[in-house]
C-alpha cells in the first residue's frame, strides 16, 4: 500500500498531464489542422490523432479518480469471478 504523500505526487503529475492533454485538444479544435494541396486535390490533417488524445484524457481521468479514491480510503476495484456449479 502506497502511503498519502506518494499518491499525492502521483496525482499532481497525472492532474498536469490531463490539463497538458486538455491544451492539446483545444489546440487541435481551434485549427490545428496541417492542410496541403497539389494539383486539385487538397488533403487536411492533424499533427497527432485526436482520437488518442481523447483516449488518453479517459485513462488519466479514471486514474486521477482511483487516486482519489485510494486517498480517501477506498480499497480500488476488485474483480471477482464466481464459476456456478451443479452437484
Amino acid at each position: 500500500m502506497r502511503n498519502r504523500t506518494e499518491i499525492a505526487s502521483r496525482l499532481e503529475v497525472k492532474r498536469r498531464r490531463l490539463e497538458l492533454y486538455y491544451q492539446r485538444e483545444t489546440e487541435m479544435l481551434d485549427g490545428g489542422v496541417q492542410s496541403y494541396g497539389i494539383g486539385s486535390r487538397n488533403m487536411a490533417r492533424y499533427n497527432t490523432d485526436l482520437s488518442a488524445i481523447r483516449a488518453a484524457i479517459k485513462e488519466l481521468e479514471a486514474e486521477i479518480a482511483a487516486l482519489e479514491g485510494e486517498m480517501e480510503g477506498r480499497a480500488p476495484r476488485f474483480m471477482q469471478g464466481v464459476i456456478p456449479r451443479d452437484w
